[in-house]
């Protein structure tokens, strides 16, 4: 059972991090989570090669430790399709997160439900996994189904804790 809601959590924890990838027309750091650029021949993360910081509610600077990356970072950028043309004055490279139309942020809000019915599909298959170690084990059928419920009540709390991550999230895109 510990091992079935330890999974449980890292299943949240992975839902909430790949939610924070889809934006809400306001300028984050973590927009930049998973984009490399190439630095003296090896991919190295933007947040290990630079300070990002959030100067206004919509923009983003970034300003490398060596002013020799600010090429490839920039190239990593418009490689990584964010919708976000970077600006490089030499010193530092600024992001402008554009204002979201309503049929964008309906597009966000889609992605995010199909970021949580995968979180759904997951918290079902560990669910099974953790059946049918349950039925392995040589236990009274009494027992057996007390655990097999347990698992269930279990299920069911993750997915309300889903749902809720969602709401939360379609507000926050939804918000003008």
């Amino acid at each position: 059972m510990d091992n079935t809601e330890i999974k449980f959590k890292k299943t949240i924890e992975s839902l909430e991090t790949k939610l924070i990838n889809i934006r809400a027309g306001r300028a984050n750091p973590a927009m930049l989570n998973g984009i490399s650029a190439s630095y003296y021949g090896t991919l190295t993360p933007i947040n290990a090669l630079a300070n990002i910081t959030v100067p206004e509610a919509r923009s983003l600077m970034i300003k490398p430790f060596d002013k020799g990356a600010l090429k490839d970072i920039e190239r990593a950028i418009n490689e990584a399709n964010l919708g976000i043309t970077p600006i490089n004055n030499g010193e530092v490279i600024i992001l402008t997160v554009p204002e979201l139309t309503e049929e964008k942020r309906k597009d966000y809000v889609k992605q995010a439900k199909a970021v949580c019915e995968e979180a759904k599909i997951a918290l079902r298959n560990i669910r099974q996994e953790a059946n049918n170690d349950i039925k392995k084990m040589e236990i009274p059928e009494d027992e057996e189904k007390l655990y097999l419920n347990d698992v269930q009540e279990l299920v069911d709390t993750y997915n309300k804790k889903i749902d809720e991550i969602f709401k939360e999230k379609e507000s926050e895109l939804m918000r003008v």
